[in-house]
């Protein structure tokens, strides 16, 4: 089997802990050492307890040597946190600390502070103060403080304490992580989306990425060349052989393709799979190759493929390396997903990595393609709509790729679900392996050839759909919707699917309604969508997506999470408390992006 160690070689970023003190010595500071000293152990245990990196490793954090009561001690923890690569900040207390003095200055590292809810010290009039400190200088901060009063000695966070910390520490890795590495853009513009025009404002200011260009014929070239581990490629070809099940060619018997053209689509796609990856992270292999620049790869955490149409009618589609990439497992076993953007649509690949980043998840990356009204399905199929489906569906269709966890064939507790690849079961993978057949092309519309990905997913899973948007003038907008899928009857699902693609994979998707804005109903929800396209994450992670866009000061212009859940910086409330949505968009403006 292939080594890919060489892809987490980049050490993760870690979390800090930064215990602030009381700097009055002779009786204050000494009587608060070891309870200030705790709390900032009890957080490090809780998180590295509860979070995973993108390999399955806990989380690492580092606390600060001794607590900071003063600008000295701030600044050893800012130089021990330099070393030791912390990429997100936390500060605890449980007293009254000089807030300018020990507060974190960085101000591209997200960071929050948890003021210990008690009576014996104002741990929360240090909360307050120093986040005016923060809002005052320009460093928004996100404030976390208990509702309920606790004991001074306890060791305990309570649950809403919890809560806070690790959205936060969630979101905060995934800014932290993208920060540095590359988007990798195979191909410019597909079919005129204005979401494959790579913004590179968006990747630089907003999440301190790297742009990177290759261009389509560099697959010609490595196909040619025999660029790619030649043992790997036998490997996957087998695999292929083995576990892909080809579907019935829909195509007009008098344009099919010859059994020997299918026969070698299959050998390019496998190969087109092999090379995209290899362009992503590169591959120590292809240096004993005597390819050591191509050995190199990108540094890309997410890339995009034009495919359509310079590449699609001559060559077969990247429909299945969309697909296999995208999914938790190929025939190298059980890995993190390597995030392709179909039509190179940049937006949407940033939603998809968002999710991933924050679940550890494989995405489904599909056009947001009909809404059905309950009326309009039972005049086509006589089928009333119930359950989450009662007030109409959205089918999420695309033409070909989407990861292949997103069949619903893993499970959790008994329900179908997404899950990070250590936790996928082999019958699961072979699971999701057998609910996907593979359609030749649509030759109409891939006059090249090539294989399209069939499936259905299941209903019943939670699931948040995302997308960015950009607006002149405005700049990058998140929207999202919480929802589930659903199962409708086989012949209803027929009916319907048949009347757009029956080889390309389907998600029917209800979203929850609020009855105001844009969750008045399921027609206003596609009615507001921003674009052709979604990504789709296992999962209600809407409340994980705001407190992200907030770190990166991208406004939310529509969503469904309860007002209670949303977590942004505290400054936030002063652009006022009656508009919240208003207000995030005034902050966001106002801050500018978080690496301006």
């Amino acid at each position: 089997m292939p080594n890919s160690n060489h892809r987490w070689n980049q050490d993760f970023p870690k979390i800090g802990i930064r215990p602030a003190i009381d700097g009055r010595r002779k009786g204050i500071r000494e009587s608060l050492e070891e309870q200030t000293m705790n709390m900032a152990k009890a957080v490090a245990a809780l998180l590295s307890e509860t979070l995973k990196y993108p390999n399955g490793e806990p989380v690492e954090c580092v606390i600060a040597d001794t607590c900071i009561g003063g600008v000295a001690e701030a600044a050893a923890a800012a130089n021990k946190f330099s070393k030791s690569g912390v990429g997100v900040s936390i500060t605890v207390t449980p007293c009254w600390c000089y807030g300018t003095e020990t507060m974190d200055m960085d101000p591209s590292t997200p960071k929050a502070i948890w003021g210990f809810n008690g009576t014996e010290r104002p741990g929360a009039v240090y909360l307050a103060a120093v986040l005016s400190g923060h809002a005052q200088k320009g460093i928004p901060a996100f404030g976390i403080y208990g509702e309920d009063v606790q004991e001074s000695g306890t060791t305990d966070i309570p649950q809403d304490v919890q809560e806070k910390l690790i959205r936060f520490s969630k979101a905060g890795l995934a800014a932290a992580y993208m920060k540095g590495k590359s988007y990798l853009a195979i191909g410019s513009v597909s079919m005129g989306i204005a979401g494959s025009i790579v913004n590179e404002e968006l990747f630089q200011n907003y999440l301190g990425m790297r742009n990177e260009y290759v261009d389509m014929s560099e697959l010609v070239r490595r196909i040619e060349e025999e660029i790619f581990d030649p043992e790997e490629y036998q490997l996957a070809l087998n695999w292929v052989k083995e576990n892909c099940s080809e579907g019935p060619d829909n195509n007009p018997a008098a344009i099919q393709t010859t059994r020997e053209r299918k026969d070698q689509d299959w050998e390019t796609v496998v190969k087109m799979s092999l090379i995209v990856r290899d362009l992503m992270i590169g591959n120590p292999r292809l240096a004993d190759l005597e390819f050591g620049e191509e050995a190199l790869g990108h540094n890309a955490i997410l890339s995009g493929f034009q495919g359509q149409r310079h590449w699609t009618d001559h060559f077969p589609n990247g429909d299945f390396m969309e697909a296999i990439l995208n999914t938790s497992f190929d025939w190298n076993g059980k890995r993190a997903p390597y995030l392709v953007a179909t039509e190179n649509d940049s937006l949407n690949g940033v939603a998809m990595l968002f999710g991933n980043l924050l679940t550890n998840t494989a995405q489904i990356f599909a056009d947001v393609r009909t809404y059905w009204s309950p009326d309009a399905v039972k005049r086509v199929t006589g089928h009333i709509l119930s359950g989450a489906a009662k007030d109409g569906i959205l089918h999420l269709i695309n033409s070909g790729p989407a990861a292949l966890d997103g069949t619903g064939e893993q499970s959790r507790d008994g329900q179908p679900a997404m899950k990070p690849y250590w936790e996928i079961t082999d019958e699961e993978m072979n699971k999701c392996l057998k609910a996907t057949s593979w359609r030749p092309a649509s030759l109409e519309y891939f006059r090249g050839g090539g294989y399209s990905s069939d499936f259905l997913t299941k209903g019943g899973m939670p699931v948040t759909m995302s997308r960015i948007n950009l607006v002149k003038g405005l700049g990058p907008v998140l929207q999202l919707a919480e929802g589930y899928t659903v199962d409708l009857p086989e012949d209803v699902h027929k009916t319907l699917d048949d009347r757009t693609d029956p080889t390309w994979p389907t998600t029917w998707f209800a979203p929850i309604l609020t009855g105001e804005g844009s969750f008045t109903d399921v027609y206003s929800v596609m009615d507001n969508w921003g674009s052709n396209h979604g990504s789709i994450s296992y999962g209600h992670i809407g409340a994980d997506l705001i407190t992200l866009a907030a770190i990166l000061r991208i406004p939310v212009s529509m969503h469904n999470v309860a007002k209670e859940q949303v977590f942004r910086p505290r400054v936030w409330s002063n652009f006022g408390t009656s508009d919240p949505e208003g207000a995030d968009f005034r902050a966001c403006s106002s801050f500018g992006p978080l690496y301006k």
